[in-house]
């Protein structure tokens, strides 16, 4: 008869179990944590909002990427304004400029037309998530 202890079947049945489990611990705080963290603190929101900025830093015909905030605000015609998400869509980088009516993201080439997101040039296939702001008093605010 043989010590369940010291078969080497369940020997390794219980290593594989064990780093099953550690895996799997250790994706379920993939993407963020309650934890501490040495990213900068979030700034108060303002009143209906997080305030972006000046309407004045975002050019008529181009945009501005507040990184910060994972958001690219533009301004296509003037005094309209749009704004999306400043992910890009094809693998998760961070568009970085607004330049010739397209946001641009400097990891694989995509870009973005700043009236409404829609791809412009690939390879990202899907447009970039629309995000709320308002404008008042000459401020952009992210509803």
């Amino acid at each position: 008869m043989r010590n369940d202890d010291t078969d080497p079947v369940v020997a390794r049945r219980t290593a594989l179990a064990a780093v099953g489990a550690g895996l799997v611990a250790g994706c379920s705080t993939y993407g963020g944590s309650s934890g501490s963290s040495s990213a900068a603190p979030q700034q108060p929101a303002a009143p209906g909002g997080t305030e972006l900025g000046a309407t004045g830093d975002v050019p008529v015909g181009g945009g501005k990427v507040f990184a910060d905030k994972q958001v690219v605000v533009t301004q296509p015609a003037a005094g309209t304004f749009a704004a999306f998400s400043a992910i890009c869509t094809h693998q998760g980088c961070t568009v970085d400029a607004v330049a010739d009516g397209t946001i641009n993201c400097p990891c694989h080439g995509s870009k973005f037309k700043i009236a409404d997101g829609s791809v412009a040039h690939g390879p990202a296939s899907r447009a970039l998530e629309k995000k709320n702001v308002t404008v008042a008093n000459g401020k952009i605010t992210l509803a």
